[in-house]
């Protein structure tokens, strides 16, 4: 294992402006996401040990569902698409695409046995269960929010789940499932100043006033998410092209995969490059991410520094990560050579070790899909879990 020494990279000092966007369960790309996870779901329900790599296209009354699946598991395909388009709330004709209509076609294929046997432990060229594939892997935390995420992120996504709570509850019952949100915060260095510009598109029934919804919105998603942070010099876009009526998969087709910037941290940090949906947690592209997330957010909330970036990379097929690196872009608390020593460790970031530390293997993976992997506040996302405090702090003699 490598572990790197930590660096410096570039921060922008004085006042400056950062902007992050989220999209609703709704939107082409995420309903894509969670059809891909939902289908992964069902088969870890039946089979804890199911391999899959689910790819989804979906477009004006069509869901295309591809890619590779090793499972003893039967999943009712047609079913499955249903019922998550249902959840979502596809379930009117006159949105131009209902789960009771649409058609779906699957063309899912075994998983290559090449690749099988890498992941498989006791098989291929090292018998300890390798990577599912090469690629390298961020995860990312900063004490700048109580989730431990950056601020334009985390409320985009509060806004965006607004944006549903408030369709499915009727309070604004002319909204329809697609939707957008976009957050721009100032700073002045490293300190929260004020939301300069909030963004929304709400996707709305052809008899609303337009002026009637951007006040709704204001009043019932806007005020109530970001108060706190707002003046009277911020500025607002609702729905500022003047009309989302046809909206969803008809004015937009979606691919599994495609909002990799919106499952992470709203462009803070860096990306490998992997998404996440669909991909069963022998595939490090996902539960690499997710536990280079854990090391990151136990390090800023130990207290080590103020902000942390892990980077992991794997050979497909090879257990030992061919590097790790740890950045706290200068706020570390303790030496940066200690805080290495001590990742080194406590963090296993064997695959193997990943999924029985983080008890991956459960049917959790349908509600990641949309308003992002990480700053969750529920019990099931394990990588959130803040339970290596006190050994950090022991280790780098802060106790």
């Amino acid at each position: 294992m490598i572990i790197g020494g930590i660096f410096l990279k570039y921060h922008v000092s004085g006042k400056h402006f950062f902007t992050s966007e989220s999209v609703t369960e709704g939107h082409p790309d995420k309903v894509c996401d969670q059809i891909s996870d939902g289908i992964y779901d069902e088969m870890l329900k039946q089979d804890p040990d199911a391999h899959a790599g689910i790819e989804c296209f979906c477009t004006t009354g069509l869901v295309l569902v591809g890619g590779e699946a090793k499972t003893k598991a039967y999943v009712n395909i047609q079913d499955t698409v249903r019922t998550v388009l249902r959840k979502i709330g596809y379930d009117k004709q006159e949105y131009g695409f209902c789960a009771d209509d649409v058609g779906v076609i699957v063309t899912l294929h075994e998983q290559s046995e090449d690749i099988a046997q890498g992941v498989e432990e006791g098989r291929g060229e090292f018998k300890e269960q390798g990577a599912g594939d090469q690629g390298l892997m961020f995860g990312y935390a900063t004490n700048e929010t109580p989730e431990f995420m950056p601020l334009p992120i985390t409320l985009a996504h509060k806004l965006t789940q607004k944006l549903s709570e408030v369709r499915k509850k009727k309070i604004l019952p002319y909204l329809r499932p697609d939707g957008k949100s976009q957050v721009t915060i100032e700073y002045d260095g490293e300190k929260v100043v004020r939301i300069d510009t909030v963004v929304i598109a709400a996707h709305h029934s052809a008899d609303i006033d337009l002026e009637q919804l951007r006040a709704d919105i204001k009043e019932k998603v806007i005020l109530p998410i970001c108060g706190q942070w707002i003046d009277d010099q911020t500025k607002y876009f609702i729905n500022s092209t003047g009309r989302f009526v046809i909206g969803g998969p008809p004015a937009d087709a979606g691919l599994t995969g495609r909002k990799i910037i919106v499952d992470t941290y709203g462009g803070v940090g860096a990306h490998g490059g992997g998404a996440f949906s669909g991909k069963c947690i022998t595939k490090v592209d996902r539960s690499g991410a997710y536990y280079a997330r854990y090391a990151a957010k136990n390090i800023v909330a130990a207290g080590l520094a103020d902000k942390c970036e892990v980077q992991v990379a794997y050979a497909i097929g090879v257990a030992k990560p061919v590097s790790i690196l740890v950045n706290t872009f200068g706020t570390n608390k303790v030496s940066e050579e200690k805080i290495v020593e001590v990742v080194q460790k406590v963090f296993d970031f064997r695959p193997k070790q990943i999924v029985d530390q983080l008890n991956l293997k459960r049917p959790i993976y349908l509600k990641t899909a949309a308003y992002g992997h990480f700053g969750r506040n529920d019990p099931d996302f394990t990588w959130e879990n803040t339970d290596k405090i006190q050994v950090l702090r022991k280790e780098c003699g802060l106790n």
